[in-house]
């Protein structure tokens, strides 16, 4: 092989190895691409957002609702899960029992209610 062959390839190789880092880098940090770690993270989030908005709903819907808000409002912080949970707001349609969480992220919601 020609030294000046080699030269190129040695310079094209180590343009490829910088060039592959740099699009990684750029493409992370501001392209967007994610692992898969992190989308399924991200899907959690969105995932319990939408169920504690349903058991938002779920809970105003009740005839009986405004009673029942000024029920929770006089419950402790700690006790507000409890009290989902015991109204069966938390369940979704069809499912036979709650995901884990909804009655913390539902409890949130409603006490933002509350402070209105």
């Amino acid at each position: 092989m020609k030294p000046d062959t080699a030269g190129k390839i040695k310079y094209g190789s180590w343009g490829l190895i910088g060039g592959a880092i740099i699009a990684m880098i750029v493409g992370f940090g501001w392209g967007g691409w994610s692992t898969a770690s992190t989308s399924k993270e991200m899907t959690d989030e969105a995932v319990l957002a939408s169920q504690s908005a349903i058991c938002v709903a779920q809970f105003m819907k009740a005839p009986d609702h405004k009673d029942r808000l000024k029920e929770f409002e006089g419950i402790t912080q700690w006790d507000r899960d409890d009290f989902i949970e015991k109204g069966g707001w938390n369940i979704m349609p069809g499912q036979e029992k709650a995901e884990y969480g909804v009655a913390q992220a539902c409890s949130d919601g409603l006490a933002l209610l509350v402070s209105k």
